[in-house]
């Protein structure tokens, strides 16, 4: 028998609540407790003395906007006894997570002497409502939440944050916008543009887009527009991409970055180079536009993944550095975070971390692979040259370094348009925002094409560097048309004698293709405007 959407839900919060309850009560994992924990200041409490050293904990209800209930709790400190007033930190849930998500970060803060009001978003789980995706009722629902904190908590109204995973990041940076009162944000694993992160080059993120629907359907309540929205996306229905595309500016924080700027809270952004749902280049691209303080992570990983073991409450590079922020923009903490680098990359090769002092100073040149010649290849069918499969991969290639991999030499050139690079004589790391720049004749009005780089070995093995998909419509069959295309940003080290590869076909599982049956596309190179991959290095 099938379960219910009702009992679904009821598991994945029994099973949420139990492991993050017991992270909350022990200050470990539950399948560690009593590990260590690197942010832990003292020794563990003995028994008899371990309820005196908690932070204060309730479950609440807060009225929303409209007057939905939004389902919270709430994390005071340790002996809070309404003579002081504490920073506050606002955590709107993730996609689809119950309220219980940040608890374990949420005591951490608590016992650093913040007020933490962690609460299920709109529409999802137990609170009320439709799920609006960070529409104006959630921004709405974040400011009546920092209302209730400074009427109900000893919070201390000159000193408010936000942050959160994914939605929560995304309502975040959005409430910053429209609420002066938010003085510092880290915004982890958002995004900045929501067209440019589930629309890339006008290509619909078809993985991407069933994961949030089906979650959105098990866990909430989807409103009548994000339905109908979503039906208008998966059918990739040309004739609804303007009511798309204003949906999505609508729900973009670099819409308002003017207000953002304005009102000038300190933000920190962070991602993680492989990200399926919000490509590392839309935030790259917003952090550019902030005039305030800022800070950008990159990291090895997917959605979520650089961060998400700090939810259980272990370790974590990323929460440290975001309670570091909080520190010093909330309690004016000298703790030196505001003059390190503010751009901070993790290798995907090496582990290791490389700051910046912008986004644009992270490459020190570009070397450009010429697309020579003229190549020829029929669609809708997979060459074997593909992104991955969403969150798995960059999974993999996080963990196990073992990205996507393809034989370059085997690739069906009928279906691929292949070239490659001599190979190099001492390693390239790449780092940044690699540009294709080509010359695309179609024999049909519409099509899309991905375009991958490969780190190809002696044996003709290619891993996955970095790719890019786009879509065209409107064009003439037969004439020529300029294709200028950024591929996700990566920071990836390419090994001496290694070569690299530009592969061009036309499927991935990833995206939704748009090639009419029969369908064919040339790639040329004109002379008086010749075609090229450009790809940032760091010497």
């Amino acid at each position: 028998m099938t379960p219910s959407r009702t009992t679904l839900r009821a598991a994945i919060g029994t099973v949420s609540a139990a492991v993050l309850a017991a992270t909350v009560l022990t200050g470990a994992p539950a399948h560690a407790a009593g590990a260590a924990d690197s942010h832990h200041t003292g020794a563990p409490a003995s028994p008899a003395t371990s309820a005196a050293a908690f932070p204060s904990v309730r479950f609440v209800d807060i009225k929303g906007e409209g007057g939905i209930t939004l389902k919270a709790n709430v994390f005071t400190p340790a002996g809070a006894d309404g003579t002081r007033r504490y920073p506050v930190i606002v955590l709107p849930t993730s996609w689809a997570m119950p309220q219980i998500e940040y608890m374990a970060q949420a005591k951490k803060l608590a016992d650093a002497g913040y007020v933490v009001v962690g609460y299920n978003s709109r529409g999802f789980w137990q609170s009320g409502g439709k799920i609006e995706t960070a529409g104006p009722q959630d921004i709405a629902d974040a400011s009546k939440v920092i209302d209730w904190a400074l009427a109900h908590t000893p919070a201390d109204p000159r000193k408010v944050g936000m942050g959160g995973v994914s939605y929560g990041a995304g309502i975040s940076l959005l409430t910053s916008a429209f609420d002066k009162r938010v003085k510092a944000v880290a915004a982890l694993s958002g995004w900045g543009d929501l067209i440019d992160s589930i629309y890339t080059g006008r290509t619909p993120h078809l993985q991407a887009a069933e994961v949030l629907g089906g979650l959105g359907d098990l866990t909430g309540r989807p409103s009548p527009e994000l339905q109908r929205i979503l039906k208008d996306f998966l059918s990739a229905d040309m004739s609804k991409e303007k009511d798309m595309i204003a949906w999505g500016k609508k729900r973009s924080p670099v819409t308002y970055i003017d207000k953002i700027n304005a009102n000038g809270a300190a933000i920190m952004l962070g991602n993680a180079w492989g990200d399926s749902l919000f490509p590392p280049n839309q935030y790259a691209a917003f952090y550019e536009k902030l005039k305030g303080p800022k800070r950008l992570e990159f990291r090895p990983g997917d959605h979520a993944t650089a961060e998400g073991l700090g939810l259980f409450g272990l370790p974590n590079d990323t929460w440290t550095d975001t309670e570091r922020w909080f520190d010093h923009y909330l309690k004016g903490a000298d703790n030196g975070i505001d003059r390190e680098s503010p751009v901070l990359l993790k290798s995907r090769s090496t582990g290791a971390y490389e700051g910046y002092k912008s986004w644009k100073d992270v490459p020190s040149a570009h070397r450009r692979i010429a697309l020579d010649g003229s190549q020829r290849i029929h669609t809708n069918l997979d060459s074997g040259a593909d992104g991955g499969l969403i969150f798995l991969s960059s999974m993999m290639d996080q963990f196990l370094r073992l990205p996507p991999m393809a034989s370059i030499p085997l690739l069906p050139r009928s279906l691929a348009a292949v070239w490659q690079s001599a190979p190099y004589e001492t390693g390239q790391r790449v780092r940044g925002t690699t540009r294709l720049h080509t010359t695309v004749t179609s024999t049909a009005e519409s099509g899309t094409a991905i375009a991958y780089l490969y780190d190809v070995g002696p044996l003709g093995i290619g891993k996955l560097v970095t790719h890019g998909p786009f879509t065209f419509h409107g064009k003439t069959p037969g004439r020529p048309f300029g294709v200028d295309l950024d591929l996700f940003s990566t920071a990836y080290d390419v090994p001496a004698g290694h070569r690299l590869a530009v592969v061009v076909d036309t499927v991935d599982p990833l995206y939704i293709s748009q090639n009419p049956i029969g369908s064919r596309l040339t790639f040329s190179s004109p002379a008086n405007d010749p075609s090229y991959v450009s790809v940032p290095v760091r010497d």
